[in-house]
């Protein structure tokens, strides 16, 4: 079968549908870990014989990372792929992605929570500054990041890190989590998975904090096109601030900004991440477990 599937007389061709029916539990998800461990690795390899045929050079380690993060998740993607197969014909799945938009619809809840993560970045700012200074080395490894070519930087943390983390965090995670225990549980185990996914509490802790609003939202509505936007939109603006020449010198906006300027901002993200948060729970799910997420039957056997 392979990617091209039927799905009861429909045919099917995309990420997310071949993996509705894997849902995995608290094993499962330590499984997916070890396996993204592995593909880290491969990955590393695989950049490292990129980067010795084609020369060492700082623009090479930059294109570099685009080969391997992708292959980071090689080895999750194709174990769950195959889990999801041989579920399908014989247990009830969930869709990875969903649209329980409520009543105002797909393009007003988009703003609503594109909004909510730029307020929620702001909001956990100063968590993040009580930690003591980076490592040079992680300073440095982070940088590269950021400091190449603004459509690599782009690529690799706007649409490569939205695309596969949120696909495994909240798509597969979560959504598996939430089968095997109560929704305020899963929420909080796949944060942290989301979390230490990021392998250094510099970014753990922002990721964590990030990780409960993506998850009560997926919870609410069921779509990860929802969690995809909005780690798009803290990545991409995060992007877009380290290349503001203020930003050079300055850790954080309590840097640049007067007490009273910063006071007032955070206030108003306070109260922004607030009204956001009671319109997402105005959303009525349609199963209290599985929160928006659409019920997929088995495959029927033609």
């Amino acid at each position: 079968m392979g990617f091209f599937r039927r799905h009861q007389g429909r045919a099917s061709y995309d990420l997310f549908s071949n993996y509705s029916h894997y849902l995995p539990g608290f094993g499962g998800m330590l499984g997916l870990f070890a396996l993204f461990f592995l593909g880290s690795l491969l990955g590393s390899l695989v950049s490292g014989l990129f980067v010795m045929l084609m020369g060492p050079s700082e623009a090479v380690s930059q294109y570099s990372m685009l080969i391997a993060y992708p292959v980071s998740f090689i080895p999750p993607l194709l174990y769950a792929s195959a889990q999801s197969r041989r579920n399908e014909y014989f247990e009830t799945g969930y869709a990875l992605d969903s649209s329980n938009f409520g009543v105002r619809g797909g393009f007003s809840m988009a703003v609503i929570v594109s909004v909510a993560t730029l307020a929620a970045a702001f909001v956990c700012e100063p968590l993040s500054a009580a930690l003591p200074d980076m490592p040079e080395y992680l300073e440095k490894a982070l940088e590269m990041v950021v400091d190449g070519p603004l459509w690599v930087s782009l690529l690799s943390v706007s649409v490569f890190a939205p695309l596969f983390e949120e696909w495994l965090c909240r798509g597969l995670v979560l959504r598996g989590l939430m089968k095997h225990m109560n929704p305020t549980g899963a929420i909080c185990v796949s944060a942290a998975f989301f979390a230490i996914l990021h392998m250094n509490p510099w970014q753990a802790l922002p990721a964590f904090i990030l990780g409960l609003l993506f998850g009560y939202v997926y919870y609410r509505t069921g779509s990860l096109k929802l969690t995809m936007l909005m780690h798009c939109v803290n990545n991409t603006f995060s992007v877009l601030v380290s290349k503001v020449p203020a930003f050079e010198e300055a850790e954080t906006f309590m840097d640049i900004l007067s007490p009273w300027a910063y006071a007032g901002i955070y206030i108003a993200c306070v109260l922004m991440l607030a009204s956001a948060l009671i319109l997402i729970t105005g959303i009525t799910v349609k199963d209290r477990k599985m929160g928006g997420c659409d019920e997929v039957a088995p495959m029927s056997i033609d």
